[in-house]
């Protein structure tokens, strides 16, 4: 069986759509790494593509879209909702079919030592790959964002684990890791008031007490005029998306507030959304595309669709 992994690399780019349009022509650009979803957020200032495949083409893909980052996103002129500490923010490995969290934190060292020499960047190991605990948190890694790495780079514990102890120009630094799955799933609150946001946050994210392998924070969405409950989901089998979906709408309640809608930023497991239709009290005995859009009513997701299962992107994919 061919050895397949998933990349899921965040860009500090979201508003320029002819510069992501070459990242993703950077990925699309390799036979055998097929780019399943491509993301971009304008308040954010963040593009998100989902590539995989088996691992010298994904490689080759993630390499060759770091190189236009490098040239095309100048982090002195980047603003945005989102924390980041580069042009390439984060590239995380995420183990598929025949591929072991081994094998991914292997990829995701030797990546990174590969960008660091060709592009002089200063590279971070994160997560599974974390060459010390105080790094497996991704948040850790980022602390003080862009502005405030450039002044602590040369400090003892701030020192990259590959590249120079300096940050690049114009590119920032990266942060490369290999993790399980992640959701990135967003809730958008039908009120504009962002404090709310961040109190829901604050109460339902793993740090706070709340939701165990849950990160949350509270954010403005100019283009909805709403507040947004942004959060990461590191572990869906411990916190189904169902779960953190009614956690935050009775934070909401408590305040007298209502929710609008949620959004899957990329792709979710198949079984991640099956279990939500399960939940929804959705037949066994209906087809899947009809499970998946009741599990899609019971969470108000904007712009679903089917093809946002991981699984069946990547088979429609390799079919082509």
């Amino acid at each position: 069986m061919a050895k397949l992994v998933e990349s899921v690399p965040n860009f500090s780019e979201g508003r320029r759509t002819a510069a992501v349009d070459k990242l993703a022509n950077a990925v699309e650009s390799v036979p055998g790494a097929f780019l399943l979803d491509r993301t971009s957020d304008a308040s954010h200032n963040r593009s998100v593509l989902t590539l995989a495949g088996e691992i010298a083409p994904v490689l080759e893909a993630l390499e060759r879209a770091v190189a236009v980052a490098v040239a095309e996103i100048d982090m002195e002129r980047h603003t945005g909702e989102h924390p980041r500490i580069g042009a390439v923010d984060v590239v995380p490995f995420v183990p598929l079919a025949g591929t072991s969290m081994a094998d991914c934190i292997e990829l995701a060292r030797t990546f990174g030592s590969r960008i660091a020499d060709r592009f002089d960047l200063p590279v971070y190991l994160y997560g599974e790959a974390a060459a010390s605990p105080s790094r497996r948190k991704l948040a850790d890694v980022r602390r003080g964002q862009y502005e405030g790495l450039k002044t602590q780079i040369a400090e003892g514990d701030r020192r990259p684990d590959f590249g120079p102890a300096r940050m690049h120009p114009s590119a920032g630094a990266v942060a490369v890791g290999a993790r399980p799955f992640l959701i990135a799933y967003n809730i958008n609150l039908d009120s504009p008031d962002t404090g709310l946001a961040k109190r829901i946050a604050r109460r339902i994210r793993e740090s706070g007490g709340g939701l165990p392998a849950v990160q949350a924070n509270g954010f403005w969405i100019e283009e909805l005029g709403r507040a947004q409950v942004s959060m990461n989901l590191l572990d869906y089998k411990t916190t189904p998306i169902w779960r953190v979906w009614e956690a935050v709408r009775a934070e909401a309640a408590g305040h007298g507030a209502h929710l609008a809608e949620s959004e899957l930023i990329g792709l979710a497991p198949l079984e991640a959304l099956l279990d939500v239709a399960d939940h929804a009290g959705s037949s066994p005995s209906l087809r899947q595309v009809d499970r998946l859009a009741d599990a899609a009513g019971f969470l108000k997701l904007r712009d679903f669709s089917p093809m946002q299962a991981l699984e069946l992107r990547l088979e429609a994919a390799r079919a082509q």
